[in-house]
């Protein structure tokens, strides 16, 4: 194993231990863990063909990905047409690079920003920044980690690992040298001052950034969905307007990006249709009241064109509904920054290896309790669980897994291979965890499996294996 390998998962394993003991963001995850579950689960049950529409999305994705140049090139045109321009981006680098030099033309001093997670992946604002220009966030969510010097931890709330009283601090910290010296807790007031601050910002930008839910081929459209008004602001307020967007997100019309609006916004907040749908396709035209002067689109491949055609492709198909992050037992105990990328839960532990590599990533397929659950949820049936487990059997054939695990995943599948020896070998461990178990209720620890009976008993097993019950029910029958 080299030593990029070991340190990621020494670091992976300190960073879900810290996260496992801080207090207050396991507050947070609980307060949260709910609502996104239940308010899916009502708004699914109030649409009986959910499962169709499901499908359908998931044939949309699929038709997209076997024809994504193709459709690429009609996007492109279709911007031009509307008075805009496309640029490519082959890595992160290079959309930063395309990017700066955008605002540097502009001559931009302020920056405004929409809720982007490409723009994270690129690590965009420090590039602006160590440009001279001011970055400023203007999703409520994002804005709260920008203050605390933090990245989102999760891809629709970026801030719900921070605690109500948390927020308290950050904003009388950073706003009181604007003038707002009262310490506001209520819920409503900390929305309303960050409201007042920002104000300000959408007003003077000059370059505002937006990320985008979707491309749609066939009006050179690109579509944001949010509960915030501040889209729309950084999208039209400012002279210039940057789309940024994964080569990934584009739908070949209209109607297919109805089919995925009814999908997404159930999926992500348990609603209907969110607050604010925007499409925008171009700068200013003539007689329109308001709109950029200038409209640029970075379209990022990043490593995803690599995936085109293999056995991971299906990940493309992924909407960033956050779903699959809400039902996951995994990151509702540790949280987003515990996966050490922008894309965390079950989506960023198949998509970090694929766009990182495993060197950066190992232990993250293996966080995972392989339940199902996300795959169950994932509006356009996203197999992650599957593409979590081919993850596991590329680590271990490329041998990048400890020697120690190999070693007793090989001793253990040498003996299953051996069905009698098996039995005789497992029969005496059984029995004794039986009597031990019974006694005690269930098996307070066992060698090797601390982290599991450190916060839970093992349950004792029967005192016959499986196999042997279901023999002798043979030989009674």
């Amino acid at each position: 194993m080299s030593v990029s390998t070991a340190s990621h998962r020494v670091e992976f394993q300190d960073r879900a231990k810290q996260a496992l003991q801080d207090v207050s963001l396991q507050r947070a995850l609980a307060k949260a863990r709910g609502g996104f579950v239940d308010h899916r689960q009502e708004a699914i049950d109030a649409l009986p063909e959910f499962d169709a529409i499901r499908d359908a999305a998931r044939d949309i994705k699929n038709h997209v990905l076997a024809n994504l140049d193709g459709y690429l090139e009609l996007y492109e045109q279709q911007v031009i047409e509307n008075g805009g321009q496309v640029h490519w981006a082959r890595d992160a680098e290079e959309a930063c690079q395309i990017i700066a030099g955008i605002c540097k033309d502009a001559q931009a001093k302020t920056v405004t920003k929409g809720k982007s997670m490409v723009s994270e992946e690129m690590h965009l604002n420090p590039v602006l920044e160590a440009a001279g220009m001011t970055v400023v966030e203007t999703d409520l969510g994002e804005y709260i980690v920008q203050l605390a010097g933090e990245t989102p931890s999760h891809i629709i709330a970026p801030a719900v690992h921070k605690t109500r009283e948390q927020i308290t601090d950050l904003f009388h910290e950073h706003h009181s040298p604007l003038g707002y010296t009262d310490r506001v807790t209520q819920r409503e007031a900390l929305v309303n001052e960050a409201r007042s601050v920002l104000r300000e910002r959408f007003v003077t930008a000059d370059v505002g950034i937006t990320g985008a839910n979707f491309l749609v081929a066939e009006t050179g459209a690109n579509v944001i969905v949010t509960n915030e008004g501040n889209g729309d602001l950084t999208s039209c307020l400012p002279r210039v307007h940057i789309v940024t967007a994964g080569i990934e997100k584009i739908v070949p019309s209209l109607d297919d990006l109805a089919v995925l609006l009814r999908v997404l916004a159930r999926s992500a907040t348990g609603q209907e249709f969110s607050a604010y749908t925007s499409l925008y396709s171009g700068p200013r035209r003539p007689g329109d009241m308001e709109g950029p002067e200038a409209y640029h689109v970075v379209l990022l491949d990043n490593g995803r064109s690599r995936l085109l055609g293999g056995q991971y492709q299906a990940m493309l198909r992924c909407i960033r509904c956050g779903a699959c992050l809400n039902h996951c037992p995994v990151y509702g105990s540790i949280g987003g920054h515990a996966y050490g990328w922008v894309y965390s839960g079950p989506m960023g532990s198949v998509l970090t290896p694929l766009l990182n590599g495993f060197d950066q990533s190992l232990d993250l397929p293996n966080a995972c309790t392989l339940n199902g659950r996300c795959k169950e949820v994932c509006p356009v049936r996203i197999p992650l669980s599957d593409l979590l487990l081919k993850h596991r059997v590329e680590q271990h054939e490329r041998r990048l897994s400890s020697g120690f695990g190999r070693f007793l995943l090989g001793a253990w599948a040498w003996l299953a291979c051996r069905p009698r020896l098996y039995q005789g070998v497992m029969a005496l461990p059984l029995r004794v965890m039986h009597m031990l178990g019974r006694r005690r209720g269930g098996l307070t620890w066992l060698p090797g499996v601390g982290g599991w009976t450190g916060s839970r008993d093992f349950p004792a097993p029967a005192r016959r294996s499986f196999m042997r019950q279901w023999q002798s029910r043979k030989v009674r029958s």
